[in-house]
């Protein structure tokens, strides 16, 4: 593998909480890092950016369904545009993200203890991360690749 040497952090960014996985050195495997509330993420990132060998930065892009940019993705764009700005020298790459939310909430493995509260949710966005991260971990050669061209 030819990609750049360090680790890959990815971001699932929320209105009021977002994500953070970030992975192994070699790039092969991610790990949910923890949930950070959103207004913190630039001090935070610039923290993660700073202390560790980052080689990129992976920002999940939460199409719709039907793979079109929406209400969502646009504000994701529009973060990630200020993160770019903040974080000129940072790779960022936009990475579709459909479902990950969801199928992260669906694979907890371990049992809720006590019912929650009506209206109050259990954080997964670094789970969603670590989803995301993994699947571009294991597809980037590809998806380098392509983005390339022949």
């Amino acid at each position: 593998m030819d990609g750049l040497p360090g680790k890959i952090v990815a971001l699932d960014l929320g209105e009021a909480y977002s994500g953070v996985a970030i992975s192994d050195a070699g790039g092969f495997l991610a790990r949910p890092l923890e949930v950070i509330p959103s207004d913190q993420l630039v001090e935070y990132l610039g923290t993660l950016l700073a202390q560790e060998s980052i080689a990129e930065v992976v920002v999940g892009l939460p199409k719709t369904l039907g793979g079109e940019v929406g209400f969502q993705a646009k504000r994701v764009l529009a973060k990630l545009g200020t993160l770019r700005d903040t974080f000129p020298t940072a790779r960022f790459v936009e990475w579709d993200e459909r479902l990950t939310t969801r199928l992260a909430r669906s694979s907890r493995s371990e049992p809720r203890s006590t019912p929650r509260k009506r209206g109050s949710k259990e954080r997964v966005d670094h789970l969603a991360a670590a989803a995301m991260l993994q699947e571009y971990l294991d597809r980037r050669e590809t998806f380098e690749a392509v983005r390339r061209g022949p």
